[in-house]
């Protein structure tokens, strides 16, 4: 029916009448509604097959989006915890050198000629 169906969709039931003389005026009239619904149906498929190839691209879209925004978070929220690693250690090694440096300078106190003399001075040297 689908050779016949392109070909007998524009045909009126008087041309159909001529191709099929065994045929009644009610079932010509059927056949030429059926090569219609036919034609209609196949539209529809049609149609119905676009959407959801659109709908297939839309999810795949929409999947993509979404793997890359949590591969983003989660890029985000390892650079977070690596700076917050980075501050805690800046903040030891900070507070190492405050130690250091005070250390240093009690050493530099007990060396130093000037506060030596005068503190052999005051201890009567």
């Amino acid at each position: 029916m689908t050779n016949q169906s392109s070909s007998s969709k524009n045909k009126t039931i008087h041309e159909l009448s001529k191709e099929f003389p065994e045929k009644t005026y009610r079932e010509l009239e059927k056949y030429r509604n059926a090569d219609r619904q036919e034609e209609a149906q196949r539209i529809f498929t049609q149609q119905q097959n676009e959407d959801l190839k659109e709908d297939q691209l839309t999810e795949d879209w929409e999947k993509k989006y979404l793997r890359e925004h949590k591969l983003r978070q989660e890029a985000e929220g390892e650079l977070t915890i690596l700076k917050g690693i980075e501050t805690n250690r800046v903040k030891e090694v900070q507070t190492r050198c405050d130690q250091l440096q005070d250390e240093l300078d009690k050493i530099k106190e007990k060396l130093d000629p000037e506060i030596m003399t005068q503190k052999a001075r005051e201890s009567g040297l």
